[in-house]
């Protein structure tokens, strides 16, 4: 990847503007625009063009080898899930972004599409799949491993060897201890203590 590669946004709303910031401070981009079907065209987010909806995705792909999904994601993974696949369909590169002020190992892997955000630490070992949220101030320690499309909450606590299947959400500040495996679209409220690992399709 080239320095300062043009990159698109796909989602306007709370997410984006702090990926925005992540995104401007690791020099590594330039943002020609959001994709927002609920924000007019032309008007201007942080600086940058509000392009349109998501039918008019493929036009810009020759202005941008990049795209980022920017949609939060709390109860469900489906919207990021359904975005990153037309980014994929569309021809775009999925963009990896670590925040200037994040620490990723170099012996962790991070996947294509996901965003790891300011003070967040992702430890030796630690595997992170495509298109997943590392966001402010969360911690990933050593061994881990997070499926795709999963959102680690602000100051959300992994511990070591954890396994988190594809889809879930870990909240703000809650606690996974050492060696817990929970299945896909695990949902964990902000601020839960998990001690015991969850077998698939029960409750959490």
């Amino acid at each position: 990847m080239k320095k300062n590669e043009n990159l698109l946004l796909l989602g306007g709303g709370g997410h984006c503007r702090s990926c925005i910031e992540v995104i401007e401070s690791t020099g590594q981009w330039r943002i020609i625009g959001i994709v927002d079907p609920n924000l007019p065209p032309g008007s201007m987010l942080y600086g940058y063009p509000v392009l349109g909806d998501d039918d008019h995705l493929a036009q810009w792909r020759d202005r941008a080898s990049y795209a980022l999904v920017t949609v939060g994601q709390i109860h469900t993974a489906q919207v990021r899930q359904r975005l990153f696949a037309w980014l994929t369909e569309n021809g775009f590169s999925a963009a990896t972004v670590i925040s200037s002020r994040a620490y990723v190992s170099p012996r962790a892997r991070i996947g294509a599409g996901t965003i790891v955000l300011h003070d967040a630490l992702i430890n030796a070992g630690s595997i992170v799949g495509e298109n997943c949220i590392v966001n402010t101030k969360a911690l990933i320690e050593h061994d881990c491993r997070v499926g795709a499309h999963c959102h680690i909450a602000t100051g959300a606590r992994v511990n070591g060897t954890v396994r988190i299947g594809a889809g879930s959400f870990i909240g703000s500040g809650a606690i996974v201890v050492n060696d817990v495996v929970l299945p896909e679209n695990s949902f964990i409220r902000a601020g839960e203590l998990v001690r015991r690992s969850c077998a698939e399709g029960a409750g959490i």
